[in-house]
């Protein structure tokens, strides 16, 4: 199980027939987040005539948006549709609009919170977060150079290694990449090494 959001906020702006339109994605993970990224761009855009958003969260299937003032279905829901086309997650994105005297009617709205949404997505920088364990594992110094060798065929990312007594790995793999890992571990160890999971989550992983 994997899901795509981004690496931090972005930005990106553009004008239409004379109404600035200023687009904003930031990394959310609970609704909570969504809400005070979405009060803090009320308050910096205080005198812009629409602060318009959607988020899309994990945590709970949540999925929101407001039209905040603009004709209804004009605005919020082409924001959170460019969202779910995008397969984002984990995102809330404000479209602010500073109105140019101009009426765009309603097909120009869509097709301006559109765009305003998609700017703000491209501008990001996406990354692939996958279900994931922590394991630590202790061995000794013999076979610390055999566990070295195996960690990049299971595409496995050393968080931590304390070199004492014994060798004490921290270590982050990919779910599905467990029991293929443990099999090689009691291989190597005559069954000696039984890695314990200390975490479990969603991180972002290199492809093996």
């Amino acid at each position: 199980m994997s899901y795509l959001t981004i690496r931090a906020g972005a930005e990106d702006s553009f004008v239409e027939r004379r109404s600035r339109f200023i687009g904003h994605i930031l990394p959310v993970q609970q609704e909570a987040e969504a809400i005070a990224f979405i009060e803090q761009m009320r308050q910096q855009y205080w005198d812009a005539n629409h602060n318009v958003y959607a988020y899309i969260l994990r945590e709970g299937n949540l999925r929101r948006y407001s039209d905040d003032g603009e004709p209804q279905g004009t605005a919020g829901l082409p924001v959170l549709d460019v969202l779910q086309k995008e397969g984002l997650t984990d995102v809330c994105v404000v479209v602010t609009r500073y109105f140019g005297g101009i009426l765009l009617g309603g097909g120009g709205l869509v097709r301006a919170y559109t765009h305003g949404a998609k700017i703000a997505v491209d501008a990001a920088e996406r990354m692939q977060m996958c279900e994931c364990l922590t394991l630590r594992i202790q061995s000794d110094y013999g076979l610390y150079g055999k566990i070295n060798y195996l960690l990049p065929q299971f595409g496995i990312l050393t968080l931590d290694s304390d070199f004492g007594a014994e060798v004490t790995l921290t270590l982050r793999i990919r779910r599905e990449n467990r029991p293929g890992f443990e099999k090689k571990l009691q291989e190597l160890s005559a069954g000696s090494i039984r890695p314990e999971v200390v975490e479990e989550g969603f991180a972002e992983m290199p492809e093996i």
